[in-house]
């Protein structure tokens, strides 16, 4: 499911479908997101069946874009509500604009502490990207990252003291939708 909710325009477009009645432009304006961008960013999400592009007899005005949220998008548009008060929490900005930075932090969350741990968590993660997200997660004061030398040296990762609550109830809550 994260994945599916990751990218810069994902949360904010679930969000912002109902309040927009649907249609393109006034989504646009209020997303204040490129007409290009957007049509990609619904595009893929009707891709992944989160969303419906209404035919010219569906729509309230034929010659208007409109989408409506499938039955797996309603139920991703309470995720990305649930995602949006937990970055509100964290106070570090909208960590879902990345992929796997939520997915990091839920890794964390279940003490996956070390880097071949939480890939193993993540399974389709690249040790590349995996790193360049802890690296910037550590960087934002989300996670701690400490040394050990047992059994032999290497690093930890910690969620920071502060994220340690705003996770958890993230993992909670998204628990309780799925």
């Amino acid at each position: 499911m994260s994945q599916e909710l990751s990218g810069q325009w994902t949360v904010p477009v679930l969000l912002a479908l109902d309040s927009c009645r649907g249609r393109f432009t006034p989504m646009q304006h209020h997303l204040e997101i490129t007409p290009a961008r957007l049509s990609d960013n619904l595009k893929r999400m009707e891709e992944n069946g989160l969303l419906k592009h209404l035919s010219p007899h569906e729509r309230r005005h034929p010659a208007l874009p409109e989408y409506v949220l499938t039955e797996k998008g309603l139920l991703y548009r309470e995720a990305a509500s649930t995602i949006q008060i937990a970055e509100r929490g964290l106070g570090y900005g909208r960590l879902s604009s990345k992929a796997w930075n939520l997915s990091v932090l839920l890794a964390l969350n279940f003490e996956h502490e070390r880097f071949q741990e939480i890939r193993n968590a993540l399974q389709r993660v690249t040790p590349r990207t995996l790193s360049m997200r802890l690296d910037e997660l550590h960087n934002l004061g989300a996670i701690d990252k400490l040394i050990t030398d047992q059994p032999r040296p290497s690093f930890l990762y910690q969620l920071h003291s502060q994220a340690k609550q705003p996770v958890r109830q993230l993992s909670v809550d998204l628990r309780s939708i799925v």
